[in-house]
């Protein structure tokens, strides 16, 4: 390697000041630590947000265009159903409740539940049974209780468990899993249409979403176009996401809350870490006018520098990530619901702003070593 030798330099002189490497580490550390944490609970909160899109697995889902989160559905009238599945293009239409009610358990307690009701004929949407039968839901009183972090606010039912929901006895026929828990924090059934509407009380309306099946990616236009003339929005299931995730983003505290936090622990870790390293930098300025007497260029010196903060900037980002994890480990072992999950998405934001916090560290200590002249070294 052409410049191993000015690295390996770089490198003992920054390993054997033992204080200020473990300083530098430890305001990278925790630097990275806090901004893949912040941006590790929206995205776990972001993930949650929109469960019941990803649960249902619907190509498309037509909404009020005042509903920006699946769980505040605003009803939509019973001849949209029959105008949708009329329109060129729609495969098959379903409808969908989704609602939220009080249910009373065997021990006497209340426990808030969110009920989905899924189209009689089709069952469309329904989730994966880990014990029962689907074709159980069709007996009187049916439900079937999703097994998520949830699960134990239902005192862990099993088959047959009964409960009263709004004075109707319920019944639980089986045990499901969905690939996403939902952000309420109260458990999920699933039951009929019919059912749900009849044990909830609604208004006039009940429908919570249309659910449409296209019959090829070339009809989605089509089919928007046609549900827009009808006063109502059709979205694919990317972009009814995308809704959900901008409403949480931009039009509550979450996202603004996070933001300041995660810049917050940016500019905490770029003031340590600039410090930290430029004092390194004055504290051995000998030995770059050393350096730079016996015939090393400025561009070498360089080369140094940048090689000396970015392998201290790296370190201290595969340490921040690695406790992040374990911290999030650890959480969901006492906290099953906790939310946070790191994703790509943070991994890169934090990566790219460690990038930033040694390239501003390494310009402060070249601007000072690209000044220093080698006869001042000796002279002193």
């Amino acid at each position: 390697m052409k410049h191993s030798g000015i690295f390996r330099i770089g490198f003992k002189l920054l390993v054997n000041d033992k204080a200020k490497f473990s300083a530098l580490l430890i305001g990278i550390t925790f630097s990275v630590f806090l901004m893949v944490q912040m941006t590790a609970m929206f995205a776990g909160i972001l993930n949650r947000a929109y469960s019941t899109v990803t649960n249902i697995g619907a190509s498309m889902w037509i909404i009020d265009p005042a509903v920006f989160t699946p769980t505040s559905s605003i009803p939509l009238p019973d001849y949209l159903l029959d105008a949708v599945r009329s329109i060129d293009g729609v495969s098959y239409a379903v409808p969908l409740f989704v609602g939220g009610a009080q249910v009373k358990l065997a021990s006497g307690t209340y426990q808030s539940v969110s009920v989905v009701g899924l189209d009689d004929a089709s069952l469309f949407g329904r989730p994966e049974l880990e014990q029962g039968r689907i074709e159980d839901i069709y007996a009187d009183n049916s439900f079937l209780v999703v097994n998520d972090s949830e699960f134990l606010k239902m005192e862990s039912p099993k088959i047959g468990t009964s409960f009263e929901l709004n004075d109707h006895r319920g019944v639980v026929v089986g045990i499901a899993k969905v690939s996403q828990s939902a952000l309420t924090g109260v458990p999920t059934l699933y039951t009929t249409y019919k059912r749900a509407i009849e044990y909830i009380p609604t208004t006039r309306f009940t429908i919570s979403y249309v659910l449409v099946e296209p019959k090829s990616d070339a009809d989605i236009t089509a089919i928007k176009d046609q549900v827009a003339r009808l006063g109502y929005l059709a979205l694919t299931k990317d972009e009814f996401n995308k809704r959900v995730a901008n409403y949480y983003t931009y039009k509550t505290g979450v996202g603004t809350n996070i933001m300041l936090m995660t810049l917050i622990s940016f500019i905490v870790g770029l003031s340590i870490s600039g410090q930290t390293f430029y004092t390194f930098i004055l504290e051995n300025l000998e030995k770059f006018g050393a350096l730079k007497a016996i015939g090393a260029k400025g561009r070498e010196l360089i080369y140094m520098i940048l090689f000396m903060a970015t392998f201290t900037a790296l370190i201290g980002y595969g340490l921040g990530v690695g406790l992040c994890t374990l911290a999030i480990y650890l959480a969901r072992l006492r906290l099953p619901d906790y939310a946070a999950i790191i994703t790509l998405w943070n991994l890169g934001l934090a990566f790219g702003m460690v990038i930033i916090i040694a390239g501003v560290s390494s310009y402060f200590g070249i601007r000072r070593v690209l000044k220093i002249e080698p006869f001042e070294i000796f002279r002193g």
